[in-house]
């Protein structure tokens, strides 16, 4: 995308947004050539809704009405009333269905809290804590069917120290996610990331494996 037609991002969460919000003010900043063209919330008290609207950000609802095909009938209207040209998960607590996934296939991003391969799904800090592992992090991943198992982009990386709580590394771990997640969507935006048979590819070349950086 170039500086005059803005890579349009939609971000969909379900609560507090703080990975929307360094999204939405890397985009509002020009560090990253996107825009945020629309907020949508399955959940009318997400405090995030709020904090995109003193943004200046469009937001919506679609609220989950207790079976899928109709909450992702609503959630692709929604999106699609916005032309998004990416759409980014930035806390969003609904698994999605294989077609959901294959119409936003290559252009949808999600940001976990471990070193994917490692601890998919829910509770990461407590799991990393409980497996003693040295070091923890962040992915940003190109979304796929299978839950956190899309090729990772990029990773932040720092030591679990021995004074570490589940609580304490998930804060650490959230502001490194700050950093990732726009910085790999800002490659999308530029072009230098693409999905390309099933794989990511960075400036021309496959990813072999995810780019990683450490924090202190």
């Amino acid at each position: 995308m170039s500086a005059a037609s803005p890579l349009r991002l939609a971000i969909l969460i379900s609560g507090r947004g703080s990975n929307m919000e360094a999204l939405a003010r890397a985009c509002l900043s020009g560090s990253i050539a996107a825009r945020v063209a629309v907020v949508i919330a399955d959940r009318s008290d997400a405090t995030g809704l709020g904090l995109a609207r003193g943004l200046g950000v469009p937001t919506a609802t679609v609220a989950y009405p207790g079976e899928r095909p109709a909450f992702e009938a609503a959630l692709v209207a929604a999106l699609e009333s916005h032309a998004p040209d990416a759409v980014a998960l930035a806390g969003f607590m609904r698994v999605l269905s294989a077609a959901f996934v294959a119409r936003y296939l290559g252009r949808l991003f999600n940001i976990h809290p471990s070193l994917l391969p490692k601890y998919p799904g829910l509770d990461t800090h407590r799991r990393v804590l409980e497996a003693r592992d040295p070091h923890h992090g962040a992915s940003v991943h190109f979304v796929t069917p299978q839950l956190d198992a899309g090729p990772v982009v990029l990773q932040s990386r720092l030591e679990v120290r021995s004074s570490d709580t589940a609580a304490s590394l998930a804060a650490r771990v959230l502001a490194t996610e700050h950093v990732i997640y726009p910085r790999a969507l800002g490659w999308f935006a530029d072009g230098r990331l693409l999905w390309r048979e099933g794989a990511a590819w960075l400036d021309g070349r496959p990813l072999e494996a995810p780019l990683v950086e450490d924090f202190r």
